[in-house]
């Protein structure tokens, strides 16, 4: 008992004696774990009036507002099992316009507009490319729907101006391009109504050609022709629909297939109309005066449906800024407060490392027992 109590003891008096040695040695390099670390936040802070300060605008627009689209609104009516069908995570309008803001082209048309390939140093577009894309971020906010870009640069007025021209050429992109749905439909009818007034031009020259006339108007059955027209005009306006629909449904859903069972009657009626049309040189000039009136009603209808169209796109809107970049008074980097702390706090970790790791090397180097293995590892080292 006796000789295990006294090794404890002398066990806990090596530990003791260990323990204040290290408080010693602390004592003894105290200038240098206080001066060192102020020396280097010193001069880290020094070191930050070498670098070229970099400024950072923003400026935040809202993207237009889309109407609730077919497939949103089918989507919607499932309830719980849209999930299924779309996916817990969707794409929102807000993350195409980010997409938008960080694409090819749109970096290109600024690399252009404010010569980034002299700016950066580049030789290469596409290396001006990524820089600009290191300088430059757009994010989309989940609750205001905000888009926000921020733009780096070294000087304050071309930071603040390249962070609107982002704004400028997303517009004139857009405009271009057909993101929403009413844009979409807007873009059909224009093509199908470019072709009805082609189609009518060409009906009525022919209907000139074969000789029409206000007497014949009145002698040919002109409600006849009329009603046939219309109703052919009603299918094609019709497929036209379906066409826009199946851009964004299924064949499987419900308003596909009801509007594709309304075509099936439709065609129904007009191959009968067509089959009871007479022959001879009056059937010649009924057939191209119902084309010409199939033309003129076509035209029409797709007039409407263009209006329409257009009137949704309005009130869709545009991109409206909210804040517009202004050049900063400050600048984003660097830090230099923040840097002149860390290079202190990291400097006196570094010397108390230091001070440390000597005092133990030399405690081992003065034991026995520790002097062999130091001589070891410095033959390791010399083989090395």
């Amino acid at each position: 008992m006796a000789e295990d109590g006294t090794s404890a003891s002398n066990g806990d008096g090596r530990g003791d004696a260990g323990g204040m040695e290290t408080l010693i040695a602390l004592a003894e390099r105290w200038r240098l774990l206080v001066i060192g670390p102020f020396a280097i936040g010193v001069a880290v802070l020094g070191a930050t009036y070498l670098v070229t300060p970099t400024f950072t605008a923003r400026t935040a627009f809202l993207p237009p507002q889309q109407q609730q689209s077919a497939a949103a609104s089918a989507l919607a009516s499932l309830g719980g099992l849209s999930s299924l069908v779309g996916g817990a995570a969707q794409r929102t309008p807000a993350d195409q316009y980010v997409a938008l803001v960080l694409s090819t082209t749109l970096a290109d048309r600024l690399v252009d507009k404010y010569k980034l390939l002299e700016v950066y140093d580049k030789d290469w577009r596409q290396d001006a490319r990524k820089e600009l894309a290191k300088h430059t971020r757009a994010v989309a906010g989940k609750r205001d729907g905000l888009i926000v870009i921020e733009v780096d640069d070294t000087s304050p007025q071309r930071a603040a101006a390249m962070a609107n021209s982002y704004v400028e050429e997303l517009r004139e992109l857009t405009n271009r391009l057909a993101l929403t749905e009413a844009q979409q439909r807007r873009m059909l009818f224009e093509g199908h109504l470019q072709r009805a007034r082609d189609g009518l031009a060409k009906a009525q020259q022919v209907l000139q050609a074969s000789g029409f006339n206000q007497d014949s108007l009145k002698a040919e059955p002109k409600a006849a022709a009329e009603g046939y027209a219309r109703l052919k005009a009603e299918i094609t306006t019709n497929e036209a629909r379906l066409e826009t629909l199946r851009r964004n449904l299924t064949d499987q859903a419900p308003e596909v297939q009801q509007l594709a069972a309304g075509l099936s009657v439709l065609r129904g009626q007009l191959s009968r109309v067509e089959a009871t049309a007479g022959g001879g040189s009056s059937a010649d000039y009924v057939s191209k005066y119902r084309e010409f009136k199939y033309q003129e009603v076509l035209f029409e209808l797709f007039s409407r449906q263009y209006e329409l169209a257009r009137v949704d796109e309005s009130r869709e809107g545009l991109l409206q800024v909210v804040d517009k970049a202004q050049a900063p008074e400050k600048k984003s980097w660097p830090p230099r407060a923040l840097l002149a702390v860390a290079g202190t706090v990291g400097g006196f970790m570094l010397l108390l490392a230091y001070v440390l790791g000597t005092h133990h090397w030399r405690r081992s180097a003065s034991d026995p027992a520790g002097a062999r293995q130091v001589e070891r590892l410095r033959a390791a080292l010399a083989r090395r």
